[in-house]
């Protein structure tokens, strides 16, 4: 121990640390998973996270606290955005810690089989997690990007054609709802001719993800008085929404971001800026004014 420079000493406490915390994540997520598969595969992690915990306690002759707000925040982040998400992130954050395994293997001669348990093990146990809001990714896609990519438009449009937010949104609301429950019942009757047995949930995912887009662009409306700054935040939160929900794909599902982050973005604000032109044609030829 006393061959151990301090720096390492004071990694390899961050590290015992961040592993007895890791235990206690997949623990708190496991008790509240129902599927018993799902539920056998984050307490076997967690065991394993456990295992590497007792290693470096043994080794420094000191056990660590768990840090409770990094346990707290995959608590909030498991409840919003899922258990598959929450564990990649935190997974991502481990590669950092491999390097680390590395370094210190002439030191501690278990640091590259636990370095190997980080590697291979756990990412292999992630990849078998079978969560349920996963399986409707394309559901929530559509309807996501009908949303964006009609909804925007429409707002466009009507910014210039109207040129008054309560109208603007009260039109655009009334196109949303109207077009989300088309929508849905679209894929109902799509997913029932494939004969799937989750028809109704394949909906039911589509309409939510479109209905939320619909209140996030229209917010801007009912926030702000003047229709052109909110037709650029609304342009903004095109561009939030896109990006977030890419991000948020890319990571549980291990897919490119990028090309699929700029093909969205490109065609929404094209939409919406062809759609703008329209309204200020149409505006201009009838001669209308409200």
């Amino acid at each position: 121990m006393n061959q151990v420079p301090d720096k390492i000493k004071k990694q390899i406490q961050l590290v015992q640390r961040g592993e007895i915390t890791e235990y206690y994540v997949y623990l708190n997520i496991a008790k509240r998973i129902k599927d018993k598969q799902n539920k056998d595969i984050l307490e076997k992690i967690a065991l394993q996270e456990k295992a590497h915990y007792d290693i470096w306690t043994d080794f420094l002759h000191a056990p660590a606290k768990p840090n409770k707000k990094k346990i707290f925040f995959y608590k909030i982040l498991n409840f919003l955005l899922g258990y598959t998400f929450a564990l990649k992130i935190m997974e991502r954050g481990e590669d950092r810690a491999k390097i680390f395994y590395t370094e210190i293997s002439q030191y501690v001669g278990q640091a590259s089989q636990i370095a190997l348990d980080e590697d291979e093990h756990e990412k292999e146990l992630i990849e078998m997690l079978d969560e349920d809001r996963l399986n409707y990714v394309g559901a929530m896609v559509l309807g996501l990007n009908d949303a964006l990519v009609e909804l925007s438009g429409t707002l466009a449009g009507l910014t210039f054609a109207l040129a008054d937010p309560k109208l603007i949104s009260l039109s655009g609301l009334i196109t949303g709802i109207a077009a989300s429950l088309s929508m849905a019942a679209s894929q109902y009757l799509s997913e029932k001719a494939d004969n799937n047995k989750n028809a109704l949930k394949s909906a039911l995912y589509t309409g939510i993800a479109y209905v939320i887009t619909v209140a996030l662009l229209i917010l801007p409306y009912l926030l702000i008085p003047n229709p052109y700054i909110s037709l650029v935040v609304m342009l903004g939160t095109v561009v939030f929404i896109i990006f977030f929900f890419n991000y948020y794909i890319s990571v549980a599902k291990n897919i490119p971001f990028k090309k699929r982050f700029i093909q969205m973005s490109i065609i929404s604000l094209s939409v919406a800026a062809i759609s703008f032109g329209i309204g200020m044609l149409i505006k201009l030829v009838l001669g209308i004014s409200v």
